[in-house]
């Protein structure tokens, strides 16, 4: 990818908390997303796109976007987000919205391109 491509895109980091009791019918639902999910993902603008779940049911997501409103927005428009939103609701622990809605969106602090291309010439 090009340097300065990369460099336009915001990097969103969040949190979720997955249900210990529901772990296992999250890792089988992600490892099958719909594809039509997938595709509305890619039309909206859902880069570099990536979940960590820790055994306890610690969610992290990771994503690069060009506008971070308006890749929400575009999903926020689709009737299969709608859909694979409401199957997942009950995975998460406290969550009384919509999981892309929901999630605490975590500071980026440190990226080691970022400060690499501060000394570059």
């Amino acid at each position: 990818m090009d340097d300065r491509l990369e460099a336009q895109r915001e990097r969103v980091c969040f949190q979720l908390q997955v249900r210990p009791d529901r772990i296992q019918n999250y890792r089988e639902a992600h490892a099958a997303v719909w594809p039509e999910m997938l595709e509305a993902l890619e039309a909206t603008g859902w880069h570099n796109y990536s979940l960590f779940l820790r055994p306890d049911g610690l969610l992290i997501g990771y994503f690069e976007t060009d506008d971070l409103q308006a890749s929400l927005d575009g999903m926020a428009a689709t009737d299969v987000n709608a859909k694979w939103q409401a199957s997942m609701v009950e995975n998460f622990v406290d969550l009384d919205v919509p999981a892309d809605e929901g999630f605490l969106r975590l500071a980026e602090i440190f990226n080691l391109h970022d400060q690499l291309s501060k000394d570059a010439p």
